[in-house]
């Protein structure tokens, strides 16, 4: 049988989304927009390097 009592002691309540929010912010994460910025850019950059 499930003991509630140890299982509500045991309980740690999730983070609230302002919470995970914030933790989500601090983190500095380079998303797959920011990749593909990067692999444009750098192309455009090669292909005006072997154009000259």
């Amino acid at each position: 049988m499930i003991n509630y009592e140890e299982e509500i002691n045991r309980f740690k309540p999730s983070l609230d989304v302002d919470q995970i929010e914030d933790a989500i912010v601090k983190v500095d994460l380079t998303d797959m927009n920011d990749i593909m910025t990067k692999l444009i850019e750098d192309a455009i950059a090669e292909k005006k390097d072997t154009e000259k």
